[in-house]
């Protein structure tokens, strides 16, 4: 499931190629529904949070409770205004009520067809790039269902080819190896020959809680936003304090995994990026020669 999930084929399901290359063995390490759910995924994810952008340009501010107006105090709020001593125009968010903080040009305020426009999120961001609600929420709504689905699908295949209990869930003695594992990713050392094949704990803990933690709660949260949803099941308004809150929960769990995304995508750089690409593509992925340093 994109960058949200990890590669498939570790050990007992890598396959040895015809040929082994003189800097490293190569394995099978993605089956091809793994790839497929990545990308599926990857889309889904890109589609969501434009579309999302653009739905929250609608209303650019954030509440905590069960109503949501202007008399309302604001988690976040995201506008445009003028300078009163020079009349100029700004742009400028407000967390929890504070003091604005000046985002000319991207946040509040950004430019559109050659002119500045009061927009809480810039064109380029957001899906379609104009001022469009309707569609906004029509692109949103079509890839947040087909997102469940291959997040369903995808669970149901680790759970049937054991690939969550074999490759995911940390041993007792992976948990220890925490601290050791922290040290490695600050020094950006990278697992080699035989570990290299595995997942360390952290990232064991890392997928693990995304898929089984911000995905279900950014979903859930989407679904609390839907009146007809909100009938059927009554208890998320419950669960989640309200609409409001739920709307701001689940802008704070998308922009979670925009910040995991970022650090996955720093990682594979580190890492090699046109091994991890390639393997992400075409399921091969030659695995780093032994440099003589252990990890978990």
């Amino acid at each position: 499931m994109a960058a949200l999930d990890p590669p498939q084929g570790l050990s007992p399901a890598a396959r040895r190629s015809p040929k082994i290359k003189a800097k490293g063995e190569k394995i099978y390490r993605h089956r091809l529904v793994v790839r497929l759910c990545h990308w599926i995924n990857a889309w889904c994810l890109l589609v969501l949070l434009m579309s999302g952008l653009q739905i929250f340009n609608a209303h650019s501010e954030l509440y905590w409770g069960k109503q949501g107006t202007e008399i309302n105090p604001t988690v976040i709020a995201i506008h445009a205004g003028r300078v009163r001593a020079t009349g100029a125009r700004v742009g400028f968010v407000k967390v929890l009520g504070g003091k604005p903080i000046l985002t000319t040009g991207f946040l509040g305020l950004s430019t559109s067809h050659g002119h500045l426009a009061n927009r809480a999120w810039p064109n380029w961001m957001t899906l379609p790039s104009g001022q469009d609600l309707s569609s906004g929420r029509r692109w949103h709504f079509f890839f947040a269902w087909l997102f469940v689905l291959n997040g369903l699908a995808y669970v149901a295949w680790s759970l049937f080819s054991k690939h969550l209990g074999r490759d995911l869930i940390p041993t007792l003695a992976q948990l220890r190896q925490i601290g050791r594992s922290i040290i490695d990713h600050i020094l950006l050392k990278h697992p080699t020959g035989e570990e290299a094949k595995s997942y360390n704990v952290l990232q064991r803990l890392a997928y693990l809680a995304v898929m089984f933690g911000l995905l279900p709660l950014m979903v859930l949260t989407g679904m609390t936003m839907s009146p007809g949803l909100d009938a059927g099941v009554p208890g998320l308004l419950w669960v989640f304090g309200g609409r409001q809150s739920a709307r701001t929960l689940h802008f704070i769990f998308a922009w979670s995994i925009v910040l995991f995304f970022i650090v996955h995508m720093v990682e594979m750089v580190l890492a090699g990026p046109i091994n991890e690409v390639r393997s992400i593509l075409t399921g091969w992925f030659v695995v780093p020669p032994d440099k003589g340093h252990k990890h978990d």
